[in-house]
C-alpha cells in the first residue's frame, strides 16, 4: 500500500497515460519526419530520456511534454528538469561506444489535447557536452 489517497492514484494513472500516449503521439510525428526509434523511456543516471532518435549521423534525444494547450507544454522544461535530462543523455553517451562521431541534440516534442505533436529541434543544450 502506498499511503496515497485513492483520488491521487487516479489522478497518477491519468497522468502517466496521458504521458504514454504523448511519447506515441511524438515518437509518430518523428518517424513521419524520417526519424528511427533507438530507444524510449531510457533511464540513466537519476534521469530519464522519454525518446531516443536517429536520423542520418544525428541522435537526437527527446523530451516530450504534454498538457492541455501545447503552449503550457513549452513551459514545463525547467532547470532542473534540463539537468537531469542532460546528466541521463552524458551516461547514455558513455554507455554507446558505437554512437562516438555522432551529432548530438537535445530535441523536444510538446503535445497539447487537440494538436499535433510540435517537434523543436535543439529545444535546449545538452548540459556538460
Amino acid at each position: 500500500m502506498t499511503g496515497a489517497r485513492p483520488e491521487q492514484d487516479v489522478r497518477r494513472r491519468a497522468a502517466y497515460l496521458r504521458g504514454h500516449r504523448a511519447e506515441w503521439l511524438a515518437l509518430a510525428a518523428l518517424m513521419l519526419k524520417g526519424y528511427w526509434p533507438i530507444g524510449r523511456r531510457v533511464s540513466f543516471a537519476g534521469g530519464e530520456i522519454d525518446l531516443i532518435v536517429q536520423r542520418g549521423k544525428t541522435i537526437a534525444f527527446v523530451e516530450v511534454k504534454a498538457r492541455p494547450r501545447r503552449d503550457d507544454a513549452r513551459e514545463a522544461i525547467d532547470a532542473a528538469k534540463r539537468r537531469r535530462f542532460s546528466r541521463a543523455v552524458r551516461a547514455w553517451i558513455g554507455h554507446n561506444a558505437w554512437s562516438a562521431g555522432m551529432t548530438f541534440r537535445a530535441d523536444a516534442v510538446f503535445v497539447g489535447a487537440r494538436d499535433w505533436p510540435a517537434h523543436v529541434a535543439d529545444a535546449f543544450t545538452i548540459e556538460g557536452m
